[in-house]
């Protein structure tokens, strides 16, 4: 089997506070394969976003990256100077911000945003940057690019404004394309249509794509495999239909039974409870205080993962025999 494109090991972020540090990513470990679309999912809250930012070495203080490899395309991404690091973000890994106003420029055209990061990355000149530009509008889908490309942010639509986020984000074909909370800001046709275009945009162009959202019916028409995230950790990975037909860990089980469409004037589910503070975890399972399933080992130590399934993997003790047995012989 080829190595992975991106592999994330035992990665931690924390941000430093008055009380200490605080873990708002802990050990999450998970790889991407050239042309896979992993779909990582959770509450808000849960380090998705702090996941995305610590690969791209955009933590901010008082956030810093504790400790774990990022390794993209071979290459450890955490011992490299910040000069190295500019010259791989937009053109080894880029990202589609959530929110596409804050992300663009407001005194810059679109045109001149997309073609800065071509011209940055030494790809072409200013001028045939400019026609590269047109192109990238027209392939992300913007009607009459030709014009468009001298328009500011504030005169498009939020979706066409994401449509930009994307072109800049493809614009010097990077392996890896990280979309947090691509939609989020946009109604429900506008969201569809940007799902289409990021699909589209994988097969043109052979990218692997780390979509972040938590929307499951996003994941499972968009992802390979899916990585479900709780209070900073990653509580269950696996094939995208495995996961949503027998979801192995209570959490997941919590979300798959949360999404609306039972019948008719039913009472929506909910997971009982609030996703902790993360400077006043649990001991234990993160989840324990609400868990339908828990039991006495929960409140120990936090759980490993275990094997449920073919590439599927669970931090739950319900998969541990010994601490099954142990509890029913009490």
């Amino acid at each position: 089997m080829a190595d992975p494109l991106l592999k994330v090991e035992r990665l931690t972020t924390v941000f430093d506070t008055s009380a200490g540090p605080v873990r708002a990513v802990d050990e999450v470990s998970f790889e991407i394969c050239a042309g896979e679309t992993l779909g990582l999912v959770g509450e808000s809250g849960s380090g998705k976003s702090v996941t995305a930012l610590s690969i791209l070495r955009l933590v901010q203080p008082p956030g810093r990256i504790a400790g774990g490899r990022i390794v993209l395309n071979g290459r450890d991404l955490l011992p490299l100077s910040e000069r190295d690091m500019e010259a791989m973000r937009g053109a080894d890994v880029s990202l589609v911000f959530q929110e596409p106003m804050t992300a663009l420029n407001p005194v810059f055209t679109v045109g001149d945003q997309i073609a800065e990061a071509l011209v940055v990355h030494g790809r072409m000149a200013k001028r045939e940057a400019r026609h590269e530009a047109v192109r990238l509008l027209r392939s992300v889908r913007i009607p009459n690019p030709e014009s468009r490309v001298d328009d500011y942010p504030h005169q498009l639509s939020g979706g066409m404004r994401q449509r930009v986020t994307i072109a800049i984000a493809i614009a010097c074909r990077p392996a890896l394309v990280i979309a947090d909370e691509p939609t989020t800001a946009l109604d429900v046709t506008i969201q569809a249509e940007i799902l289409d275009l990021l699909r589209e945009m994988k097969a043109a162009f052979g990218l692997s794509l780390l979509l972040i959202t938590h929307d499951l019916g996003v994941i499972a028409e968009t992802a390979d495999r899916v990585a479900v995230m709780y209070a900073g950790r990653i509580v269950e990975t696996g094939p995208v239909r495995a996961i949503l037909r027998a979801p192995q860990h209570p959490y997941t089980r919590g979300l798959l039974a949360s999404i609306p469409g039972g019948r008719h004037g039913a009472r929506l589910r909910a997971i009982d409870g609030t996703v902790p503070a993360l400077d006043r975890l649990p001991a234990g399972c993160a989840f324990n205080p609400r868990c339908p399933d828990r039991f006495e080992p929960c409140t120990g130590a936090p759980p490993p993962d275990y094997a449920v399934g073919a590439g599927q993997t669970a931090k739950c003790y319900l998969h541990d025999p010994s601490a099954i047995r142990s509890n029913a012989a009490r």
